[in-house]
């Protein structure tokens, strides 16, 4: 009888025992930067964006009765679309919002919009030039806000590109990844994501556009964690060796037009042509967010050669930003 009465006890006690926290990423409400990104986060996206690029029909209703608002200052193709199919593709809605309808910060103040927007939507993403006015919008906005791009960062890109990478490989830890082009934001997100994961960046641009003190500073701490290596070079062909890949942006982004010229002159010897994809690795792949100016900094031969994955990166921006529409919206 004292036994059977023990073994009850036990059983009542293992019930009562706490079940184990399940692990919540992007607990941040907002993902304004990759600062604000773990490793954790972007593997829990890769895995999730992986399984939703198999099998998307298991996810029509992830995100149903959702919705998404674009709020957009700067124009967009891939950024937009990819947003709007993917809400769609997961049972939610999406709205754009031009610049000229809201014209934020002209017809009505930043606060005022965010606050309205936020009590429409689940979420907002907003593209704009000032990275201040972002993060403005996103203290008042009650909901989730995600960066569209900015003059500071664009994570969503960085995020999709990690993906494709580690697509690719199968991993990120000791990937060495060649960066030929301006230090603007595209690279100032990438730059954060590859010293998370631990690839190796070699960031090759014409004395002058490196990336700033600050921003090298900033990610110091991140690369001696992850193991990461960070170099800067004027040449290259200073390291493309052992690279795997090789990634490249616009000459001149959208605002600098009026440096358009000097640009072009600066940045002559940095074109991603077939001479420097043959100094590297055998199996080199070839990167570029697009749009592309052919003939500019990438010619048209090489992105559409064999080392190209260009279009593949492209379709991946739906995929990844899916999941994290998913970790962002889905949660609450």
């Amino acid at each position: 009888m004292m036994a059977t009465k023990k073994k009850t006890a036990t059983k009542k006690a293992a019930k009562k025992a706490p079940s184990k926290k399940k692990i919540q990423y992007f607990e941040n409400k907002d993902l304004l930067s990759m600062k604000s990104v773990t490793k954790d986060d972007l593997m829990a996206v890769f895995k999730l964006a992986d399984a939703m690029k198999k099998n998307p029909s298991a996810y029509l209703d992830t995100l149903k009765g959702k919705t998404l608002g674009l709020l957009f200052q700067k124009p967009s193709n891939r950024t937009r679309i990819s947003f709007e199919v993917g809400m769609a593709q997961l049972g939610g809605q999406a709205m754009y919002l031009s610049d000229k309808e809201i014209q934020m910060g002209e017809r009505e103040p930043i606060r005022d919009v965010a606050r309205t927007l936020g009590g429409y939507f689940d979420g907002v993403v907003l593209r704009t030039y000032s990275h201040a006015n972002l993060e403005e919008f996103a203290t008042i906005c009650p909901n989730s806000v995600i960066n569209g791009l900015s003059d500071l960062e664009h994570p969503c890109q960085a995020i999709s590109d990690l993906f494709t990478i580690y697509s690719k490989f199968g991993k990120l830890e000791g990937i060495n990844l060649t960066y030929i082009g301006d230090s603007n934001n595209v690279l100032n997100s990438l730059l954060h994501a590859c010293v998370l994961t631990g690839v190796n960046l070699c960031i090759v641009s014409p004395r002058g556009y490196e990336p700033t003190e600050e921003m090298m500073k900033d990610v110091k701490t991140y690369a001696k964690d992850s193991g990461s290596k960070v170099v800067l070079s004027n040449n290259p062909f200073s390291s493309l060796k052992n690279t795997h890949a090789i990634y490249t942006d616009v000459w001149t982004s959208m605002g600098q037009e009026n440096e358009r010229t000097q640009r072009y002159k600066d940045f002559q010897s940095f074109q991603v042509n077939e001479t420097i994809v043959s100094k590297a690795l055998p199996d080199c792949l070839v990167m570029h967010c697009l749009p592309a100016h052919r003939g500019e900094e990438i010619t048209d031969d090489v992105i559409e050669g064999a080392h190209s994955i260009v279009f593949e990166q492209a379709n991946n921006r739906l995929h990844a930003q899916k999941a994290v529409l998913a970790y962002m919206l889905g949660k609450k």
